[in-house]
């Protein structure tokens, strides 16, 4: 039977998993044990200066720059080489992501715009990108490579989207003398990608200390993770891509270790008398509605736009198109993750996830669903993937 399950398909599942064992846990008489767990506390120090944190705050602020590193692989190497390397094959994909991110925003805000709780905007305008393309993958060679390529695209808009919105309205406090010394140990590293140096571990021994200048800075560390991606050089002076090659050997460790683990420790809940007010506030309506629909209307608004400003051939029909729009409306991880930015506890921890997992869900099932109906076979022209990219990258699909 699991011989049947497409790889791409395993990340996503396995993040599937990891939060249905947090929320069975939550829920459990383990849950003691689960909260004393990830409330402990892990220090660092070395002289005066001093980073103590829980176990949870651990693995946001340092296992996810791990992600973010790897998210930064991944942009880049779409920036240079693959869907989003050229204006003519960016545009299209840009625009629709701009549109899935600011129709879910409209939507949140029109729900949450005087209650207090707006900061959240930007919880319900993130796709997991392992959710997102293993819920394609369990359709196979049924999606055309155009489809998959755009969806792939329009995710690390997303992603791109995400990390300008972290660093500029989920910042705290800025301490200048601190992000002095991000740059002392970040040039250095600008410096070995321009010439194009394969030295992997000269580039980690300046990232860590450049991760500890971020998180005493007041800009969320997780940023460090993306700034250390981009100064890696796409190929070295005899073509070979360490980009690509340092990408691949971190997939599986993302996938199946940053990732769960950051849904064992973030996606865990309570649910209890306060579950239905959690899923009636507007916070996590707002968040529910904004994935779901948001998402899918932003999409292919912004898709139609785009190919008629453009004069761009659509990647596939309007229905493939909606049904990409949904499966873009899986949130999950990214969602989470901007909400524990968004409210540092504030009350609202149980709202914001059941709105994250509803919408998720919700478009994941239809999402999938009018895939599977409008691609009922499996896709027999190859030449198929250029019609929206040329030919570009479509290895996450292999």
């Amino acid at each position: 039977m699991f011989r049947k399950i497409p790889t791409e398909a395993w990340p996503g599942i396995v993040l599937l998993l990891s939060a249905v064992v947090a929320m069975v846990l939550a829920n459990s008489v383990w849950a003691p044990l689960q909260s004393d767990f990830l409330q402990s506390v892990g220090t660092v120090s070395f002289r005066s200066l001093i980073i103590s944190m829980t176990l949870a705050e651990w693995v946001k602020n340092l296992l996810m720059a791990v992600f973010f590193f790897y998210v930064g692989l991944e942009l880049k190497r779409e920036l240079m080489e693959g869907a989003l390397s050229s204006v003519s094959t960016a545009m299209l994909p840009l625009i629709a992501a701009l549109g899935g991110v600011i129709c879910p925003a409209l939507i949140y805000l029109a729900l949450n715009h005087s209650n207090g709780f707006q900061h959240g905007w930007a919880i319900p305008t993130a796709t997991d990108i392992a959710f997102a393309l293993g819920v394609v993958a369990l359709l196979g060679s049924r999606v055309p490579p155009a489809m998959k390529i755009f969806l792939l695209a329009i995710a690390v808009v997303d992603d791109l989207i995400a990390i300008l919105v972290i660093a500029f309205f989920y910042t705290d406090t800025l301490h200048p003398g601190w992000l002095a010394g991000v740059a002392v140990f970040y040039v250095p590293m600008l410096i070995l990608g321009r010439y194009r140096r394969n030295w992997h571990g000269l580039y980690m021994l300046l990232a860590m200390p450049m991760w500890v200048c971020m998180q005493m800075s007041g800009v969320n560390p997780t940023i460090a993770g993306v700034l250390a991606a981009l100064a890696i050089p796409m190929r070295n002076a005899e073509g070979r891509s360490l980009l690509i090659d340092l990408e691949h050997s971190m997939r599986p460790y993302v996938h199946y270790g940053v990732m769960p683990a950051f849904a064992l420790a973030s996606a865990g809940a309570a649910v209890g008398t306060g579950f239905a007010a959690a899923v009636t506030h507007p916070v996590s309506i707002g968040i529910g509605l904004g994935l779901l629909l948001g998402k899918p209307i932003g999409i292919t608004l912004g898709t139609l736009l785009g190919s008629l400003l453009l004069k761009a051939k659509r990647p596939g029909s309007l229905p493939s198109i909606i049904g990409m729009g949904f499966v873009a409306g899986i949130g999950f991880t990214m969602s989470l993750f901007i909400g524990k930015l968004a409210f540092h506890g504030g009350g609202v921890e149980l709202a914001v996830k059941m709105g994250v997992y509803g919408g998720s869900l919700l478009s994941a099932l239809i999402g999938l669903g009018i895939l599977a109906f409008v691609h009922r076979e499996p896709v027999r022209d190859a030449d198929e993937a250029d019609i929206f990219t040329g030919g570009g990258d479509s290895s996450h699909f292999r």
